[in-house]
């Protein structure tokens, strides 16, 4: 049913239509790249758009297009990774908080709080340039700040859960903590964290963009759609096309992480208001 319901979803369907374009550019890039991303030609620089470079070339006479296309994938890369870490951090911790309640809950709320007090992109920024800059230190940046928040919504979903009456019933029959949390809790918390994973994705892709585009991520020759607006930026004037096509990509994918997500809430909420009828 839920599936079902995210079929029909127009915007879902091109949302993930979208995702599965950058991924599959991401996978074939060798096949897809019509010249080597690094490979400098001095001798056409700033070239406009040819047969051997579709978007052009930029300031050191390196392919554009094959530059994007590379950079799909240090960028998702780099998003799911983060996205993957998070996660393991904040699902354990929310799912414990919420599930053991007493003094845990909150001795772990209040640590959280703490960490909630700064902002999250400036604390961030404050780690990866303490750090130094570079696309592993800034994936550690954002899995210290970021899974606090997601885990004070999984354990907000672990409150609702966990009034269920069938959540009684379990414990009532001799169903260990353990078995309770990954058979009764953990699934039905699975498609809340899914929409809200698929939502977030972008959000992580503009800031890993943005803190690229500040000089604090992804380091020359690699090639990264925040760098590329870095490179740009001298020629905003002269050759606005350079910064247009690395902004396009950023601002597709963010668009189909978010139409996906939002197609995802929309039909979690639908399969659920047809449960509720049912029952």
């Amino acid at each position: 049913m839920f599936r079902s319901s995210l079929f029909k979803n127009n915007g879902a369907k091109l949302g993930a239509g979208i995702i599965l374009l950058f991924i599959g550019a991401g996978l074939f890039a060798p096949w897809l790249s019509p010249s080597d991303p690094l490979q400098i030609h001095m001798e056409h620089k700033l070239s406009m758009p040819s047969w051997d470079y579709p978007l052009g070339t930029d300031h050191l006479g390196r392919c554009v297009l094959s530059r994007l296309i590379y950079g799909t994938r240090t960028t998702l890369y780099y998003s799911f990774a983060v996205l993957t870490v998070v996660f393991a951090i904040s699902i354990p911790v929310g799912l414990l908080a919420g599930y053991a309640g007493g003094k845990i809950d909150q001795l772990i709320m209040r640590i959280i709080d703490i960490l909630l007090a700064f902002p999250s992109l400036i604390l961030s920024l404050a780690i990866t340039a303490m750090l130094g800059p570079s696309m592993k230190n800034l994936l550690i940046a954002f899995a210290a700040v970021w899974w606090t928040g997601y885990a004070r919504v999984i354990r907000s979903l672990v409150l609702q859960i966990k009034e269920g009456g069938y959540i009684a019933a379990a414990a009532a029959s001799g169903t260990s903590h353990l078995q309770i949390v990954l058979r009764h809790i953990l699934p039905v918390a699975a498609r809340p964290i899914l929409v809200l994973a698929s939502m977030e994705t972008g959000t992580i892709m503009l800031s890993i963009a943005g803190l690229s585009f500040l000089g604090l991520g992804a380091q020359p020759p690699t090639p990264e759609w925040g760098m590329m607006l870095n490179d740009s930026r001298a020629y905003i004037q002269t050759e606005p096309r350079l910064m247009l096509f690395p902004g396009m990509a950023i601002l597709l994918a963010v668009l189909g992480f978010n139409l996906l997500g939002e197609g995802l809430r929309r039909s979690a909420r639908d399969y659920d208001t047809r449960e509720v009828s049912v029952r």
